[in-house]
């Protein structure tokens, strides 16, 4: 018998109407009981939170980080399945995922469609989640979606309201399939020596900000994240990685004062590239930023706050976004 952990915190797989709109609102127990469980398989629920995905924090994902810990501490436990809301789910997997330090797996998973709709996903993707966390070992943190199975790092929400909700951009072959009792894993990701779990308390929790580039764009916004108090700042170039002087400037002073500077692409495929002078990224990297490889923003940004958290510095940051495979 295999025992396998799952932890709820909301999202649209628990969600059920509430008059105006859907909001989570059902435990674990209720999401569990909505899905076939696999032979074989004992499940223990941990009700961790109830929130739709967009209200998640840092705060809370460093709680949930814990609870996985806490919960690997047990070594009956064979796997670990995360119930999650599909809009922040990449940014909470790619946490655990840069902390794991266990061979075995702790599956993501959620739904596109509500707790009992006729024609609901969260089932099927919580069976799947269950039978790959009865399954797998030594793969790191996964998403488990519609019958496809991916790493935790580089995988992002894709669609708004598909069942395909999920899939890397820049490797389009998903690391696994799932199909008639099969769980098919087809490469081994490779990841980064994970970091220790971070004791800070969430009062002294690092402020990391997202600030997008555009045309009309100047550093107004760039500068306001560090007046707010920003430690690190992932800046959303065009292209593979180009803003303008003013950012390069204001990328430099952010620097030297003791700011961490990731830059990513708005482009939703490929590596950033030291291609382009005139505030490109040749600019923006002899400023002292740090270019984020195939990570986009919510994923560029986590790597941050991971550096902050082990109060690690550029050469951190850096060994954590340079892609490994």
């Amino acid at each position: 018998m295999k025992r396998i952990t799952l932890i709820s915190t909301g999202g649209t797989i628990a969600s059920r109407w509430q008059g105006t709109g859907y909001a989570a609102d059902a435990g674990g127990d209720t999401v569990l009981a909505s899905a076939a469980v696999p032979d074989g398989l004992e499940v223990r629920v941990v009700d961790l939170f109830n929130i739709n995905s967009s209200q998640m924090t840092s705060g809370r994902q460093l709680t949930l980080l814990r609870a996985v810990q806490d919960t690997l501490a047990d070594p009956d436990v064979d796997g670990i399945v995360v119930t999650h809301g599909t809009d922040t789910l990449e940014e909470s997997a790619f946490l655990v995922d840069l902390h794991h330090d266990d061979p075995r797996p702790v599956v993501f998973t959620g739904a596109q469609k509500p707790l009992g709709a006729s024609d609901g996903d969260g089932p099927g993707n919580m069976y799947d989640a269950l039978q790959v966390a009865a399954t797998v070992r030594d793969l790191g943190v996964l998403i488990a979606f519609d019958g496809s199975v991916y790493a935790a790092r580089g995988t992002v929400k894709t669609q708004t309201l598909a069942a395909q909700a999920f899939g890397d951009p820049s490797r389009p072959q998903a690391l696994g399939k799932l199909g008639f009792g099969r769980v098919d894993i087809r490469r081994t990701p490779v990841r980064p020596d994970p970091l220790p779990v971070p004791k800070t308390a969430d009062a002294d929790l690092p402020r990391v900000d997202v600030v997008m580039h555009h045309s009309d764009a100047d550093p107004t916004l760039f500068d306001a994240a560090i007046a707010a108090g920003a430690r690190g700042v992932a800046l959303v170039a065009t292209g593979a990685g180009n803003a303008t002087p003013a950012f390069a400037d204001a990328v430099a002073a952010a620097v030297r004062g003791g700011v961490l500077v990731a830059v990513t692409s708005r482009v939703p495929a490929g590596p950033l590239a030291e291609i382009y002078t005139g505030g490109g990224a040749v600019d923006l990297v002899a400023a002292g930023a740090v270019l984020t490889g195939t990570l986009r923003a919510g994923q560029a940004r986590i790597a941050l706050l991971a550096t902050l958290l082990a109060d690690g510095d550029a050469e951190l940051l850096r060994r954590l976004v340079t892609d490994p495979e």
